[in-house]
């Protein structure tokens, strides 16, 4: 991947279709600028990573946030997701989309402080 990197914190899933699909939408576009995408899941948006979490979210206008997620996974764009916010929401690693994986505190650190800049959805 490229070495500049944006990250994008998504808090949100089908609670608000329009900010949980703008950041897979920025990620699309910075990977097809080669920028490397860095995705982290937290709050509601951890509903993304398990099967027909993204085919729940749909906003009027804009790219379908399944095909969007699809596209990224299949580029290879692995997914952090909040352990706590799993735990919260009864879901286990065992039930993430191939390319999803569990991070803590200290994995979204370090990805933040590698990144050029973190934007939250």
């Amino acid at each position: 991947m490229a070495d500049m990197k944006v990250g994008f914190v998504v808090t949100h899933a089908a609670d608000d279709p329009e900010m949980a699909t703008l950041p897979f939408m920025l990620a699309t576009g910075a990977l097809a600028m080669g920028v490397a995408p860095v995705l982290i899941l937290q709050a509601d948006g951890v509903a993304l990573a398990v099967p027909g979490g993204a085919e729940a979210v749909v906003c009027d206008g804009l790219a379908p946030l399944a095909d969007l997620l699809k596209g990224l996974l299949a580029a290879g764009v692995r997914i952090m997701v909040c352990s706590p916010c799993m735990s919260r929401r009864g879901i286990t690693e065992q039930m993430l989309l191939d390319g999803c994986y569990v991070g803590g505190a200290g994995q979204v650190v370090t990805e933040m402080l590698e990144c050029e800049n973190f934007l939250r959805y």
